[in-house]
């Protein structure tokens, strides 16, 4: 086992990165980075900013985005392709859903490879309600635990052959928040047993992926902590969920969390998520998390070896035959 990393994935302010964000990535030494809109300009300043990244820490430390396809896609066009809303494009696939969203997620793959990014936050396996919001609702692939670990698998098959790690999200499941957790708290009330039914299924199913996220959310009946924050709900996620993998938060900036950056970044690691993810803040805000992240215990660093150690070389596919392919699974409608 090499060096601890620093447990935090952290962002660049703009298009390249500055003297100051270089010195202060090689100080902390963070896990990996993540990628926004205003990160993105061409195919070349991303594949720059990328080797920036990864000079600065010295190593081929993994870079991720948000490339679900619909609302949340970072790489847009005209320069990368549109994508319908996961809920539309499962529906519009019918009975060759799961085919057609591996392929989606394979071509996904071959986009970002192509840049330099090779992380995904995807699948989300949320599973959707009618009260599901709806900053979540067309993200999700289905209503059933079984319809979303079926299409959840295909997305995390179709990225990891095509040389990305996939993201599981979000842990153990938002399907039920009926407010937004960008701008507020979620308090989910089902019992232990509904939810292992239901919510939590899907990611049982998949519990053997490298990396998941967790979800801002409290689960009532279980603990009044958000899961990010919370000891019982990670025992939850680790033993009856299953999930061994590396466990990053949502975002902790994000005002579903109330406290110091700081604060959060202690009390996430404390719960036992292994990297705290912080995006949108300023230098010294960056610092503060990085510093109350600390470094990485070693089954966190060992989940984290194990996860890179999933990163291969795609074989060689011919992308517009995918792309006709999945076309004409979606009766010609490819895109947005």
């Amino acid at each position: 086992m090499g060096a601890p990393f620093g447990a935090t994935i952290l962002d660049a302010e703009g298009l390249r990165l500055s003297a100051q964000e270089k010195a202060f990535f090689a100080q902390a030494n963070p896990f990996g980075f993540i990628l926004f809109a205003r990160n993105i300009d061409s195919p070349e300043q991303l594949r720059a900013l990328c080797d920036d990244m990864r000079q600065a820490v010295g190593r081929d430390a993994p870079i991720t985005i948000d490339q679900e396809g619909g609302r949340v896609q970072r790489l847009r066009a005209p320069l990368w392709r549109e994508w319908l809303p996961p809920l539309d494009h499962v529906a519009r696939a019918g009975p060759d859903a799961a085919e057609a969203m591996y392929l989606r997620y394979r071509i996904i793959a071959h986009e970002l490879r192509d840049l330099g990014i090779d992380s995904n936050c995807a699948p989300m396996v949320d599973v959707a309600t009618p009260q599901t919001h709806p900053f979540l609702l067309n993200r999700c692939y289905g209503s059933t635990p079984e319809t979303v670990a079926q299409m959840g698998r295909a997305v995390a098959d179709g990225l990891l052959d095509g040389g990305v790690l996939p993201v599981l999200k979000h842990i153990p499941g938002h399907g039920r928040a009926q407010v937004d957790s960008h701008f507020a708290l979620p308090v989910v009330d089902a019992s232990h047993a509904a939810l292992m039914q239901t919510d939590f299924a899907p990611f049982k199913a998949l519990n053997d992926l490298p990396m998941g996220m967790t979800a801002h959310l409290v689960y009532a009946q279980i603990h009044d902590q958000p899961a990010t924050l919370s000891a019982p709900m990670m025992q939850v996620i680790r033993q009856d969920i299953g999930f061994d993998g590396l466990i990053m938060t949502d975002d902790i900036a994000m005002k579903a969390l109330s406290g110091s950056l700081a604060d959060l970044a202690q009390r996430a690691r404390q719960a036992g998520c292994d990297i705290v993810l912080h995006c949108n803040g300023t230098l010294d805000e960056r610092r503060a998390v990085a510093d109350a992240a600390g470094l990485m215990d070693a089954p966190g660093q060992a989940r984290a070896e194990r996860a890179l150690a999933q990163r291969k070389t795609p074989t060689e596919v011919d992308i517009c035959a995918l792309e006709a392919k999945l076309g004409a699974l979606l009766n010609g409608r490819l895109h947005v």
